[in-house]
């Protein structure tokens, strides 16, 4: 179980980052998530683990939307605001011998894909980021989201033609 909440730590971070836009809550949610999973599946098959957990971390980021919309309403009504700026992701580091050309290019287009996926609705930036990111299947991704294959797939395409068409309109696709 220890290999397994290693090995995904770091990308359920940057799903749930996306999600919130917050490092802090990004954070915290997926530590409930890693929590959860080993209170009640840690007996389960390893197979089994990456479906539960990806199902219990959207669980929490549905959560998290509904506070949000409650928080948001209060402070509305009592007159303040709440803004509330995400952090970008940390810079993958590029290998020593890319050219400092290459290493401004390769982030600029870290920067633009990062940019278009934070854009993409929440379900469509959800799918996406389980289904080309974690390499979940069609089913497990409707499993651990709540939603029918087919809403998975539409989903997943509408996602692919928003980042396809802004990558291309930025000049960073191929």
């Amino acid at each position: 179980m220890n290999r397994f909440l290693a090995g995904i730590e770091g990308r359920a971070f940057r799903i749930a980052w996306f999600a919130t836009g917050s490092r802090d809550d990004a954070l915290e949610l997926v530590q409930e998530a890693m929590l959860a999973l080993v209170q009640r599946y840690a007996e389960r098959p390893a197979v089994e683990w990456p479906p539960l957990f990806h199902t219990i971390l959207q669980s929490r980021i549905r959560d998290w939307y509904r506070r949000s919309r409650v928080r948001s309403r209060l402070f509305a009504w009592f007159g303040g605001s709440r803004d509330e700026e995400g952090e970008r992701l940390e810079a993958v580091p590029a290998a020593a011998r890319d050219e400092p050309e290459q290493r401004l290019v390769g982030q600029q287009t870290l920067n633009a894909i990062e940019r278009a996926v934070r854009r993409l609705p929440l379900r469509q930036q959800q799918v996406f980021l389980l289904r080309a990111w974690e390499g979940l299947d069609t089913a497990q991704t409707a499993a651990a989201m709540g939603i029918a294959e087919g809403s998975v797939k539409t989903h997943y395409s509408r996602a692919l033609l928003a980042l396809r068409g802004e990558l291309e309109e930025q000049g960073h696709a191929r």
